[in-house]
């Protein structure tokens, strides 16, 4: 089998433009196509999918997902993506570019059931399904060709049919040898698609791409790189491993496996969250230690309060810095009480920076926690008092901040670092 079609099952060897048996133009052809078996499924503009299947009278209209005028996006539909409305844009500058937007607040139970859901059809699968959010997540289907008496392309076809069928959402599928092909396939064929990338055509794929197109190369990596003289992926591939882990260390090895269409990561079901963290990247390069600490305020804020709101605490504090050349530093500290709170997480990566600025100019900070725990097990712990005193505190203001607003109570630390990042 090296083509079907995704509305009637039918496969054969020849890739033609339509199905011999139904006619349908949905073809899936690739000479790897009965050989690959890792898979990316992506929930196709999930949040805003489900409001308009709930509200039909949606269906032609553009809808943003996300927060009022002073909040951001979460996500939006097709229809507004055309009009240049982007995730985590603000809202004020959607509604600029598509004023004519139904905004609708967030549902994070309805959505976080709806994933239940479609994952839940993924397993039936095979139990590798790996989540990375309520939306995607990866799947490796190797030896369940008998099982299913189908290859996983079939397998993975007729389940992308049901999603549609049972849910009236609809999912993408990339189809790879590994995860991070499956991811990038997966992006190619919006919505509702299907596309195929092959271990050996792989390399030849990614050459004329942009490196901005591997995972980790955020802006300012892109800017590095490119100012080293790689501006695509076939650029890395080309240079020995050995400059770029002289110059970028072990993310120079990594980049280059990733341009020569390798990684050796497996489809993890059990691999657990390692730790939360944020970081913020400045616009102009920062040395004096208040201006970092003003930097670093509002970041502690942020992962206490996703770790309140998962239920999880941490032992271990990390503190990361990016320099000038884009070194990377971090500097950790095993915790005695496992911590929720931003009160801690500052006092700690107040005094790892403390011990790193030295009047050096920084170009990123950035703070989280790992080894996570139980809260409710770090909350009992014996020496834990401090720790429960400061917790009572922030879920005070957590509430006070669900009720009127996350403005409604603030620092004059958090309210400085706002200004700052508002310039």
């Amino acid at each position: 089998m090296k083509a079907l079609c995704r509305d009637c099952f039918w496969t054969g060897e020849a890739p033609l433009r339509r199905c011999p048996t139904c006619g349908s133009p949905r073809i899936v052809a690739h000479e790897e196509l009965d050989e690959l078996c890792i898979a990316h499924m992506d929930c196709d503009a999930f949040y805003a999918s489900v409001e308009k299947r709930d509200r039909p009278e949606l269906r032609d209209v553009p809808v943003i997902v996300g927060g009022g005028k002073r909040g951001v996006v979460t996500t939006c539909c097709y229809i507004a993506r055309i009009k240049g409305v982007r995730s985590a844009m603000p809202m004020f500058k959607a509604l600029r570019a598509c004023p004519e937007a139904v905004v609708i607040k967030p549902d994070f139970t309805k959505y976080r059931a709806e994933s239940r859901r479609i994952l839940g059809m993924a397993a039936e699968l095979t139990p590798l399904v790996q989540n990375l959010s309520l939306d995607e997540a990866w799947m490796d289907l190797s030896g369940t060709e008998r099982l299913h008496g189908a290859p996983p392309a079939l397998t993975l076809a007729k389940l992308q049919a049901r999603i549609e069928a049972e849910t009236g959402l609809t999912v993408s599928i990339g189809l790879a040898p590994n995860k991070f092909l499956a991811k990038i396939a997966s992006d190619l064929d919006k919505p509702r698609g299907f596309s195929v990338i092959g271990a050996r055509s792989a390399q030849a794929f990614l050459a004329g791409k942009p490196v901005g197109i591997l995972p980790g190369v955020g802006p300012a990596m892109v800017a590095s790189l490119e100012k080293a003289g790689y501006r695509t992926v076939g650029d890395l591939a080309r240079v020995d491993r050995k400059v770029l882990a002289e110059r970028w260390g072990a993310h120079g090895l990594r980049l280059h496996d990733l341009a020569h269409g390798r990684d050796s990561r497996t489809v993890n079901p059990n691999e657990e969250r390692k730790g939360i963290s944020a970081e913020t990247t400045f616009n102009e390069d920062l040395s004096a230690v208040a201006d970092l600490e003003d930097r670093l305020a509002p970041l502690c804020e942020k992962v206490a309060r996703q770790a309140r709101a998962g239920g999880v605490a941490g032992r271990v504090v990390t503190l990361k810095l990016r320099t000038t050349d884009f070194r990377i530093v971090t500097r950790r500290r095993t915790l005695p009480v496992a911590t929720q709170t931003a009160k801690t997480l500052f006092a700690v990566g107040r005094e790892l920076l403390a011990k790193e600025a030295a009047g050096r100019p920084w170009r990123l900070i950035g703070i989280g926690i790992a080894d996570l725990v139980d809260a409710e097990a770090a909350s009992a712990d014996f020496f834990a008092e401090a720790e429960r005193k400061a917790l009572a505190g922030e879920r005070t203001l957590d509430a006070i901040r669900q009720k009127f607003g996350k403005d409604a109570v603030t620092s004059g630390r958090m309210l400085k670092s706002k200004a700052l990042n508002e310039e």
